[in-house]
C-alpha cells in the first residue's frame, strides 16, 4: 500500500469523522485537495459525490442504527435534494460554479453565528415545517453539485436554525446523503472519464472506518457542545471562503 492511497485513505476517514459526528465537512475537506491539485471543479465535484455513495451509506446505517434519523424530515429532505442535485448538475453544465459560491458562504456566515447566539439562548426542539425542510434540502442539493460540497453545512445548519435538535439535524442530514450524492454522480455520468478513480476508492475506505464511530459521537456528545462545534465549523469553512474571494477582489 503506497503513502498516496494512505494520504487519500486519511483524508477520507477524517473528514467522515468531522462530517458524521457534527453533520459538516466531507465535501468542503476533499474538494479543497482536489481542486489544489488541479483536478477541474465539475470533475471533483463528480468524485467527491462518487465517494459519497459509499461513506453516505455507512453514515446513513450508523445513523440509522443509533436512532439519530428522524423519518419525516428525512422523507421531504431527500426527495427535495435529489431534485436539487439534478438542478446543480444542469446548471454546472452551463456557468462558471464558483460564481455564486461566495453568495452561498455569506449566507451559511450569518446562519453560524444564529446558530452559535441559539447555543447560548436555547430553545425548546421543534419540527421544521415540511415546506422549510423541502427548501432546505432543493437548496442545499444545488450547491452541494456545483460546489462539491455544501450539502452538510446547509442542512445542518438549517435544520437546527429552523429548530431541529442537533442530533436529529446532524443524523438525518448524513442519512438523505447518501440517495442525494447518488442521484447527483449519476447526473454528472458523462464526466467519469476525468476523475481520480483511485483517489476516490482510498476516500471511501477511510470514510467507512471512522462512519460508525462518528455516529456514535453525534449520539453522545452535549447538545450545547454539538451546537457550538456546528456554528465554529459553519463560519470557519465558510468565513474563509468569503475571505478567499473578496481577497481576489482585492489583487
Amino acid at each position: 500500500m503506497d503513502s498516496e492511497f494512505l494520504l487519500w485513505l486519511g483524508i477520507g476517514a477524517l473528514g467522515q469523522l468531522i462530517d458524521g459526528a457534527i453533520g459538516m465537512g466531507f465535501g468542503p475537506i476533499v474538494s479543497a485537495v482536489l481542486l489544489s491539485l488541479g483536478v477541474p471543479p465539475i470533475a471533483s465535484s463528480t468524485a467527491v459525490n462518487a465517494a459519497k455513495i459509499a461513506t453516505g451509506a455507512a453514515s446513513a446505517a450508523s445513523h440509522a442504527w443509533f436512532e439519530n434519523v428522524d423519518r419525516r424530515t428525512f422523507r421531504h429532505l431527500v426527495i427535495a435534494g435529489m431534485l436539487g442535485g439534478l438542478v446543480g448538475a444542469l446548471i454546472l453544465s452551463q456557468i462558471d460554479g464558483k460564481a455564486v459560491l461566495p453568495f452561498v458562504n455569506a449566507y451559511l456566515v450569518l446562519l453560524g453565528f444564529l446558530i452559535l447566539y441559539r447555543a447560548f439562548r436555547p430553545v425548546v426542539p421543534k419540527l421544521p415545517h415540511a415546506l422549510g425542510i423541502a427548501g432546505t434540502g432543493l437548496a442545499a442539493g444545488t450547491l452541494n453539485a456545483i460546489g462539491g460540497g455544501g450539502w452538510g453545512s446547509i442542512t445542518t445548519a438549517g435544520l437546527m436554525g429552523q429548530g431541529q435538535s442537533p442530533r436529529f439535524a446532524i443524523g438525518t442530514a448524513n442519512a438523505a446523503e447518501f440517495l442525494v450524492a447518488l442521484v447527483t454522480t449519476l447526473a454528472f455520468s458523462a464526466n467519469f472519464g476525468s476523475v481520480p478513480w483511485l483517489n476516490v476508492l482510498a476516500i471511501v475506505a477511510g470514510g467507512f472506518l471512522t462512519a460508525p464511530f462518528a455516529a456514535w459521537l453525534a449520539k453522545h456528545l452535549p447538545i450545547k457542545l454539538m451546537t457550538v462545534l456546528v456554528a465554529v465549523l459553519v463560519i470557519g469553512l465558510s468565513g474563509y471562503g468569503l475571505w478567499q474571494h473578496l481577497t481576489k477582489l482585492a489583487s
